[in-house]
């Protein structure tokens, strides 16, 4: 058997997922590249140069559970096992006044950010308490919204606070099969996504302010030391953030 480890990254094609994904595969990991984009995806194998030999593109919608089977069965066919995953893929709805917010609005980001995330606990649990040896590393991305919102977030914050929910939970059920699950929660990284927050973010008070932003290598450096982790050592819970934004204290 390879002694190369294996690895899913969702939400591949832009972002912290992106990122993330690089860095293991600089790292030395084989990496099931995992996003609804499959341009988005070869960009990020080909960003990887000669490590992108060990990349493996999976166009994936985390919100059906049969692509989320079809993305392990693939993993597993390439690299015969599945050894670590990000459960990265998220989304947000518009920040507007809650009662504005439509059905879909609502719907939409339940189903990507927490049941999209069951699903690729459920599929690792399954694949990981299979495989020989038994077990692996799922690490859930969070957000510092999972302890804190956001004005005009409600469906994002409340997804988050749920996905440290189904973190705890699976940690505590995976023991029994030597998955080990942790959660990453991150606060202002430099990403397409958050690079508005460098311009202005509207504030508690309502205020508009620009925040204080970092490196999204920082994440990425910090999800492959997780990844990297012997068995018997988890970090259930790691946060990491621009030093200087309004999260800690009061603003």
């Amino acid at each position: 058997m390879s002694t190369i480890k294996s690895a899913i990254v969702t939400g591949a094609g832009s972002g912290i997922g992106k990122r993330s994904a690089l860095a293991l595969l600089k790292a030395g990991w084989s990496v099931a590249l995992a996003g609804r984009r499959a341009d988005a995806l070869e960009e990020t194998k080909k960003e990887a140069g000669a490590d992108g030999d060990r990349a493996l593109p999976v166009p994936t919608d985390v919100t059906d559970p049969a692509a989320v089977k079809a993305l392990f069965d693939k993993t597993v066919e390439a690299f015969g096992r599945v050894d670590f995953i990000f459960n990265n893929a998220g989304m947000n709805a518009p920040g507007i006044p809650l009662e504005e917010l439509s059905d879909d609005q609502w719907r939409d980001v339940v189903d990507v950010n927490l049941t999209g995330c069951f699903w690729v606990i459920r599929e690792a649990f399954r694949v990981m308490k299979a495989q020989e040896p038994m077990g692996g590393r799922i690490v859930n991305n969070g957000s510092i919204s999972a302890h804190a919102p956001r004005p005009d977030s409600i469906p994002y914050t409340a997804t988050k606070h749920a996905v440290s929910g189904l973190t705890k939970t699976a940690a505590l059920d995976g023991r029994k099969y030597d998955i080990a699950v942790g959660q990453i929660d991150v606060g202002n990284a430099f990403t397409e996504l958050a690079a508005r927050m460098k311009t202005g973010v509207k504030q508690a008070n309502g205020e508009i302010k620009p925040e204080a932003m970092m490196d999204v290598d920082h994440v990425a450096n910090a999800i492959v030391h997780m990844a990297s982790l012997p068995p018997e050592a988890n970090i259930l819970n790691l946060t990491v953030m621009a030093t200087k934004m309004p999260f800690v204290g009061r603003g």
